[in-house]
């Protein structure tokens, strides 16, 4: 819903480049675009209830449409995901900006300050950020229906914003011009397709609370985007620097008091927090991803608190670039956001298709013609916002798209190839006791060292201690030391190559014991938390990640925590 906010201000800033005239077009487009998300609505329901597990548009293709075209689902998934937080959250700063002029020169920190917080929030625990986002929402959805409700009422605007007009192109009034606004304002429609993507997180139960908010999201944004195109066209609104179009509909209706600031506000919070329909879809879709060996597989591990971490992570850190690079400009990133989307549309309309001429349940036939439909309208405007916007950004996503897909396919082969090695789905031959020699590194005569050797005797009797002679050491002290000790295993003065521990014991293990299991057992002490991590040398972690990338080699850890 937080999409009006610059998806009629994308059909403007086209539109405007025919002037008045140009502006008069505005709510047939904007017609065209509700038109459209009316299908889109109602095909979605059906995914919702053909897949509950959620996934949206990927779980349908990998079901029905095979596995590339699954994968070019996901990509476009996941350009959407992304793009939404940047855009929803330069949105919110361009809300801000124009209540508060002179925030202007700060608009990427505040951006990045409150992708930080969305972030953080969303670490939490998705739930409680839904709780957290729904106060705002309603006062959001209020706002906006106060502007066109007061807007319809007044003959004439109550206040009217100042500024300096966007210089745009002079254009006639054409098709060309009229497909160019109606590709830039359907990125009203991203979002659209998230409530399928996270059908499991929705209250039991799942599929009918789902599709109760895809309708009500279909209705409240239709009504809203065919308010705000009328009141464009009865004020005769035009893009002002600084100014967003929502704030001159505000103005225009509620004058330049409390009302307007409310709305500002509640647009600013809405926005920023509207980025959680990418937090709560990605995460899934990304653990949908890693389950089918897509993605590396820490993305399917989860939280305490039910929180897929490095899904969120990932998307921060991709939302940050974005902000970053665009400067926190909203116009300079809603010409990439609804290719991507409709690809995903295209993608999970024709394996609708494809599913109900598979099941040919109750109603298959119009079921196939609703979803052939919603596709063939999705796939012509894929096809005319790509042309339109290529040379605005959309090459990017064109680039995008194939490499994400190429990347996922190579993850998913180096996962095969691991599963080849471990021989998994095969009953495997009764384990045996192989000859087993035991090293441990020793840097000095210590209880740690005791430890160590403990611990290397307890796993066996062929224990070497080996101790690597560093520049500037006394060995005659060393040795003296260890003859007094005498503890009973054989020791190996090893002589530095490369001014390293890990270089000359993994020359030792790996040259010495052909044909034999190695067990390396490291000891060190366990700093206090927090900042004394830094104190320790961390030659045992080197020495670990060195000996880890010997075959046939275990090593073992043994931490001795502080009195």
């Amino acid at each position: 819903m937080a999409s009006v906010s610059y998806g009629p201000e994308a059909i403007v800033l086209v539109l405007a480049a025919a002037g008045a005239t140009g502006l008069g077009f505005t709510l047939p487009v904007t017609a065209a675009i509700v038109v459209l998300l009316a299908v889109l609505i109602a095909s979605y329901r059906q995914v919702i209830a053909a897949f509950p597990n959620g996934g949206g548009a990927y779980a349908v293709a990998r079901e029905r449409l095979g596995d590339r075209t699954s994968l070019v689902a996901a990509a476009s998934l996941i350009v959407d995901y992304v793009l939404n937080v940047a855009v929803s959250i330069a949105a919110g700063v361009a809300a801000l900006t124009s209540a508060f002029p002179q925030l202007l020169p700060y608009t990427v920190w505040l951006g990045l300050g409150i992708l930080a917080g969305i972030t953080v929030l969303n670490l939490y625990g998705i739930r409680e950020s839904a709780r957290a986002f729904m106060a705002p929402t309603v006062v959001f959805v209020l706002g906006i229906f106060a502007v066109i409700i007061g807007g319809l009422l007044r003959s004439e605007p109550a206040s009217v914003a100042t500024g300096s007009a966007v210089v745009i192109d002079a254009h006639t009034v054409g098709a060309l011009l009229l497909l160019k606004a109606f590709s830039s304002g359907c990125a009203a429609l991203t979002g659209v397709e998230a409530i399928a993507n996270a059908v499991p997180s929705f209250s039991r139960p799942e599929v009918r609370s789902a599709q109760r908010a895809e309708v009500a999201l279909g209705v409240l944004l239709g009504v809203m985007l065919l308010g705000l195109a009328t009141l464009i066209q009865k004020f005769e609104v035009h893009p002002i620097e600084g100014t967003t179009v929502l704030s001159q509909l505000t103005e225009a209706a509620l004058g330049h008091g409390i009302g307007y600031y409310v709305v500002q506000f509640a647009t600013v919070i809405l926005l920023a927090l509207a980025a959680n329909t990418s937090y709560g879809g990605l995460p899934t879709l990304t653990k949908i991803l890693a389950d089918d060996n897509c993605l590396p597989h820490r993305f399917a591990v989860s939280s305490p608190r039910a929180v897929y971490r490095y899904g969120v992570l990932a998307l921060g850190v991709c939302a940050t670039v974005l902000i970053v690079a665009s400067e926190g400009n909203m116009n300079a990133l809603v010409p990439l956001f609804a290719i991507g989307v409709f690809v995903g549309f295209t993608i999970a309309q024709f394996g609708m298709v494809r599913h109900w001429l598979a099941v040919r349940s109750t109603g298959w036939r119009w079921r196939i013609a609703l979803n052939g439909f919603g596709a063939t309208l999705t796939f012509v405007a894929a096809v005319v916002t790509t042309a339109m916007k290529f040379t605005e950004g959309a090459w990017l996503i064109v680039l995008v798209l194939p490499l994400l897909v190429l990347g996922m396919e190579r993850i998913r082969k180096t996962y095969s190839r691991i599963d080849g090695c471990r021989g998994a789905g095969c009953v495997p031959a009764p384990p045996r006791a192989s000859d087993t020699a035991i090293v441990v590194p020793v840097s000095e005569v210590s209880e740690l060292s005791r430890e160590a050797l403990s611990a290397a005797l307890s796993l066996g009797r062929d224990v070497t201690a080996v101790h690597v002679c560093l520049p500037g050491e006394n060995l005659r002290v060393f040795t003296k030391e260890w003859e007094t000790w005498h503890p009973d295993v054989r020791l190996l003065l090893l002589e530095d190559g490369d001014t390293t521990v890990a270089g000359p014991v993994a020359r030792y293990v790996r040259d010495n014991f052909a044909g034999r299991r190695k067990v390396v057992v490291i000891a060190e002490v366990e700093p206090p938390a927090g900042w004394n991590h830094l104190l320790p040398s961390h030659r045992s972690d080197e020495l670990e990640r060195v000996l880890r990338k010997l075959p046939d080699t275990v090593v073992c850890h043994l931490r001795i925590p502080t009195a």
